[in-house]
């Protein structure tokens, strides 16, 4: 049974329409900016992919403010994003018995600014030096409590104790603010959606997952939709320290021009940085759209996940096991290697992934010089990493990518110096039209997970 994406919704930085988002991933536009709401504490974050000015209002016109006041800046993104997506595929409530229409998302970590919130307002140690921080209101983070980053919540407490409390732990909405599943289960309730609704917690894998899953019960006649979410909101202290310390080459420290803060495949790559946002699709069964006169991105083919069950933060070096899930994926879908037009890489700049993504490539075309492999291009430098939704944000570019016969550039390669392991085509010079038939979307996370999506053209 095929399934299409026939919707794509998306809530990120400079982009909340998918003609938006398509421009800006197609020539390699980036997003990335100085942080400006978050204090980045003592890590020497700078930059991230900002959602700036975003307004639910315009997504969500019959959401009353009494509910919105109450729900997280994820959750009405989030929200907005699959509105987004069933308006562009046309999916209204009067197009779908509502039992029929399930909703699958996928978030790394949850609602991470109401957990900043609550632990600045809660007690810090007892040392008020550390509770408050450096004079510039850095977070400290250790194995006792965290102060706040910003003491907004603690000073609202100080001046109404009452108000406060009531505002962050005794109104009915703190119980939804504090749910990982909250934003997948709230959009399920404002958009009339009665099937199965569920939140994937997968790290950088998950997006690829819940398009797998969402594929497969629709062939299995459980839906004749699915909506796929991901979001993710990381821009915290928390998130920052814990990632810094992981040590150098996983943040970038770029701090002079943010646009060029992630440049994968090159020889100064330095690691990555965090994007905001959320993004959704929708999944239909083929039949079922054409049924009501629509066609669709692309086709959903193939998906193959693996843990590699080695180190949690590894990952397979020689190219041989994403190889593997490839071929696999492939088979599938009934295709073969030679087959694949392009594939969108999850390009995150680190030293390790760009690495084992070329050597995918040469695992899996063996014989054959790196100027015949398919070209490989990584959409990071665009919106930045969003963990939990990265697997979305290539998702929707792949699929784009078939519907405009157009393969997505990299950003930030052109003008620097290739790892000379990397050193072949990643589409560095822009937007490449051309035929494309079968493309391949690939995710890794920590954990020692491998996942591999194979999308078609319609």
């Amino acid at each position: 049974m095929a399934v299409v994406v026939t919707g794509i919704g998306v809530v990120l930085p400079g982009a909340t329409h998918v003609n938006e988002f398509w421009q800006d991933v197609r020539d390699g536009n980036s997003r990335l900016g100085f942080l400006t709401r978050c204090t980045p504490g003592r890590t020497g974050v700078r930059v991230a992919g900002e959602l700036r000015d975003f307004d639910h209002r315009k997504f969500l016109p019959e959401l009353s403010e009494k509910f919105a006041s109450r729900y997280t800046r994820d959750a009405l993104a989030a929200m907005s994003a699959v509105e987004e997506a069933r308006r562009d595929a046309g999916l209204g409530t009067g197009e779908i018995d509502p039992r029929r229409l399930s909703l699958l998302a996928s978030s790394s970590r949850g609602p991470l600014a109401w957990i900043g919130e609550v632990l600045s307002a809660g007690e810090g140690p007892a040392d008020d030096s550390v509770r408050d921080g450096a004079a510039d209101g850095s977070v400290r983070v250790g194995p006792g409590r965290v102060g706040p980053a910003d003491r907004s919540v603690r000073d609202e407490l100080a001046a109404d104790p009452a108000g406060a409390q009531e505002r962050y732990f005794g109104d009915s909405g703190a119980m939804l603010r504090g749910m990982p599943g909250a934003p997948a289960t709230l959009s399920a309730i404002y958009g009339d959606i009665r099937g199965l609704v569920t939140t994937l917690s997968s790290a950088c894998v998950g997006g690829h997952h819940a398009i797998g899953i969402g594929a497969d019960l629709i062939r299995a006649g459980s839906a004749d939709a699915v909506v796929v979410l991901g979001y993710e909101f990381p821009l915290t202290p928390l998130v920052f320290e814990s990632f810094t310390a992981m040590g150098s080459g996983v943040l970038s420290a770029e701090s002079a021009d943010p646009r060029r803060a992630i440049r994968p495949y090159t020889r100064d790559r330095e690691g990555f940085a965090f994007g905001e946002g959320a993004v959704a699709l929708c999944l239909e069964r083929e039949d079922h759209a054409r049924a009501r006169g629509a066609t669709g991105y692309a086709r959903v083919l193939a998906h193959r996940a693996l843990n590699e069950a080695t180190h949690p933060f590894g990952m397979d070096m020689s190219g041989e096991v994403t190889a593997s899930a490839v071929r696999e994926a492939l088979d599938d879908a009934g295709r073969a290697p030679a087959d694949v037009d392009w594939f969108c890489g999850h390009g995150t700049a680190t030293p390790k992934n760009d690495v084992a993504e070329s050597r995918m490539l040469g695992a899996l075309y063996p014989g054959l010089p790196r100027s015949a492999w398919p070209p490989l291009s990584s959409v990071k430098p665009v919106h930045g990493h969003l963990l939990g939704a990265t697997g979305l944000v290539n998702a929707a570019a792949t699929a784009l990518a078939l519907h405009h016969q157009c393969l997505c550039a990299t950003a930030n390669y052109a003008d620097a110096e290739p790892d000379p392991e990397c050193d072949h085509d990643h589409v560095g010079e822009g937007a490449r039209p051309g035929r494309v038939d079968l493309a391949v979307s690939l995710a890794f996370a920590i954990g020692s997970q491998t996942s591999v999506l194979a999308l078609g053209a319609v």
